[in-house]
């Protein structure tokens, strides 16, 4: 080893959830899996795009069980792995669910990553799920051309307030619980264009726990729930849109971004999974004419451990900001509406 300082995104041909397969090819790839069988217990499969799976284990209580890995997105080990960790349970929160434990997911490049860096990388993992209070209970481990962390995440909710984004509907506002941009500050990282107030911005979003999510669900008039994560606010907002079989419209100047994220999005700056997006998009993306550029990229941008999106009667919208609010979510926003129609979505300046 040389004394060259660590760049673990050096490592990797991607980070973060901009990793994740375009929404269009993956949506190719499922069409080609066997219909599934029907499970009687099983509330929440493939069918809506929904963030994880849900088995009713009885009348007051159903199984969340999801996972996500990804590549480094910062370099710093143990901020990797707090991201990492942090963008897994947010799948469970996401479903109305509160996290039990966690599994640690872990390819590691053994040959080029010193082992006091992958421990550092399973230590700030393990401090998010302390921070969650549950344990990392076991998981499984193997030698990678490069370095990827994650977690299984299981988690337990009633059956009847888990969200589904099929129960989204026509007439709801839609709040927005973190500010976006993350891809971009990473980006920026890569290039050497983020300083350090920028990369204190995109830390303190993403290992902020979605810990909102199982406190939403439970407020009348909270229809739908997801987060916001590589395929940006627009591929996850269709993904309600076409499990509702809705419309939908966003307000470009109404959205939450991170101050150090606007200049850098006005100069260009953004992840190759910017384009990804939007060309998966196609026709079910729509801008008005007067939405500028850097404003298109950012509802694209892949966010890594982004925020809550809700779906939300108008009078529950005070509830919901308030539970934001009380859980250092200072940022939270109404940003567009639900509406009957097509299942696409208008963004407007």
């Amino acid at each position: 080893m040389t004394d060259t300082p660590l760049r673990l995104t050096g490592l990797s041909h991607g980070g973060g959830c901009g990793c994740k397969i375009a929404p269009g090819v993956l949506t190719e790839m499922l069409a080609r899996m066997p219909a599934a069988q029907p499970f009687a217990n099983l509330l929440v499969g493939t069918e809506t795009a929904d963030d994880a799976a849900v088995w009713r284990l009885n009348d007051t209580q159903a199984l969340i069980a999801t996972t996500d890995f990804f590549m480094p997105i910062v370099d710093d080990p143990f901020d990797f792995g707090r991201i990492a960790a942090t963008n897994a349970l947010s799948d469970v929160y996401a479903m109305g669910g509160t996290p039990i434990l966690a599994l640690a997911i872990v390819g590691m490049p053994l040959d080029k990553l010193p082992l006091d860096a992958i421990g550092r990388i399973l230590a700030g993992g393990a401090s998010v799920c302390a921070d969650a209070g549950i344990p990392v209970a076991g998981g499984h481990s193997i030698d990678a051309p490069e370095p990827i962390y994650g977690l299984v995440a299981l988690g337990l909710a009633h059956p009847d307030v888990i969200k589904r984004n099929r129960d989204a509907r026509a007439g709801d506002v839609l709040v927005l619980g973190k500010p976006l941009g993350v891809g971009i500050l990473g980006s920026a990282m890569k290039k050497g264009l983020l300083d350090a107030d920028g990369y204190a911005q995109m830390i303190a979003t993403t290992t902020r726990l979605n810990t909102p999510g199982p406190v939403l669900a439970q407020l009348p008039g909270v229809h739908a729930l997801t987060d916001v994560t590589g395929f940006g606010l627009l591929g996850h907002l269709l993904e309600l849109c076409r499990g509702a079989s809705l419309g939908a419209t966003v307000e470009a100047a109404r959205l939450p971004v991170m101050p150090a994220a606007v200049p850098l999005a006005q100069q260009g700056i953004g992840p190759g999974a910017i384009a990804r997006n939007l060309a998966s998009f196609g026709d079910a993306a729509r801008f008005d004419e007067d939405v500028a550029d850097w404003q298109r990229h950012l509802v694209a941008d892949a966010q890594t451990s982004g925020g809550l999106l809700v779906s939300c009667a108008a009078e529950a919208v005070p509830a919901v900001l308030e539970v934001f609010r009380q859980h250092g979510f200072a940022e939270a926003a109404v940003i567009g509406a639900m509406h009957d129609g097509a299942a696409e979505v208008r963004v407007r300046r």
